[in-house]
């Protein structure tokens, strides 16, 4: 049957029939001034979001866009940073620093284990001289399922007192607690089509006063991507450049609707979305990528005994149900069912039932059927 398709990938998410009815309005001039009235609703709803008094900013571009902008707004080249990597997007991290000619120490873990907040402690207890100017690194790491333990690294960052945090929350931001001002995050990019259960083409950059001030001496080149221009603008509700007046429309209901559901109850959300998933791969005998303590909220990684593209293959087939694939040398391991944005219990126990029908028709052993329905429900209720 045409139009069933189901979208449990971690990105881009499904979006709400209200989001896409907003986005369906005709478009109005970006400079009028009852556009002007929608930037200044977003930027209050946003910094909301973000738990943050300081600036949130809006860019036309995607995540990684959001981190380019992070990354060249407040370093100059030749700057010691510590960039971590335990992932597809850790590893992004490392290559955009070394592009603007960043000097650049990884700490890393191996694909699917958390970061270790005893690596970063050693490198920045060790710098007496105070010549790291940054620590990058990235919260949820969609390509393992894994989130890392940014609270704690944060801390070890605020005892240092000289480098800023930037930080990667493309898909933990919205799915899980990242109270930007408690914690002392510097700098926080995000995308649209994640949490914000918007279609991709917007990145998010927060920015904190002392983020601000190492603006003021960073001396890599910039245009487009000059977070000054957009801060002057967005002080006045207006925008450096054309925006995506559409994508914004929806981005007015979305976090409409965010702030109707409310931050915890959110949060919530996806943690037991995060369990049921989990608790349902185990009883299906479906082994998990990682540990339950670092599980990400936001997507769910497992390691099938079995090709896991043919299983993928076979589910979308069958069913019409996307979830994604492992990336690199994980291709053909691992699977990811992403629950993250407008997702909800029934999206899930319909995605555990149908990946039980496929197991089953392509021979698994060891599958008790009904098992992970059963197990996900008891979570659920």
């Amino acid at each position: 049957m045409q139009n069933k398709h189901m979208l449990m990938i971690p990105g881009p998410t499904p979006v709400p029939e209200r989001v896409l009815l907003a986005m369906a309005k005709h478009p109005i001039g970006h400079r009028s001034s009852d556009f002007s009235k929608v930037i200044g609703e977003l930027t209050e709803n946003l910094k909301w979001l973000h738990q943050t008094e300081s600036d949130v900013l809006m860019l036309t571009v995607s995540g990684t866009g959001a981190m380019e902008a992070g990354i060249i707004n407040f370093l100059s080249p030749g700057d010691r940073v510590l960039a971590a990597d335990n992932g597809k997007f850790g590893e992004r991290w490392v290559k955009l620093c070394k592009a603007f000619g960043l000097n650049v120490e990884v700490i890393s873990s191996e694909w699917g284990k958390p970061l270790k907040k005893e690596d970063f402690q050693e490198k920045l207890e060790a710098d007496k001289e105070k010549t790291i100017k940054a620590v990058i690194m990235t919260h949820s790491e969609t390509s393992t399922g894994v989130i890392n333990d940014l609270e704690s690294i944060s801390k070890i960052v605020k005892d240092h007192g000289e480098a800023l945090l930037i930080v990667d929350a493309v898909t933990s931001l919205g799915a899980t607690n990242v109270p930007v001002d408690k914690w002392g995050i510097d700098v926080v990019a995000s995308g649209s089509q994640k949490g914000y259960m918007i279609p991709p083409g917007m990145g998010f950059v927060s920015v904190s006063k002392k983020a601000w001030k190492a603006y003021e001496t960073a001396k890599i080149p910039r245009f487009y991507l000059d977070l000054g221009k957009y801060k002057k603008e967005t002080d006045k509700n207006s925008s450096p450049y054309t925006t995506p007046v559409n994508l914004m429309y929806g981005l007015q209901a979305a976090l409409q609707m965010m702030k109707e559901e409310g931050l915890e109850a959110i949060f919530e959300r996806h943690q037991r979305l995060t369990q049921g998933t989990r608790e349902a791969m185990k009883a299906m005998g479906l082994p998990l990528f990682g540990p339950d303590h670092c599980a990400s909220p936001a997507v769910t990684a497992v390691a099938p005994t079995m090709d896991a593209e043919k299983l993928r293959s076979t589910l979308r087939k069958k069913f019409d149900i996307a979830v994604a694939g492992g990336q690199d040398h994980l291709k053909g391991q691992i699977f990811r069912i992403g629950h993250l944005g407008f997702v909800c219990e029934r999206d899930l126990l319909t995605v555990i039932a149908a990946l039980e029908a496929t197991l089953l028709d392509l021979g698994y052993e060891g599958l008790n059927p009904g098992a992970g329905v059963a197990a996900a429900a008891k979570v659920f209720n």
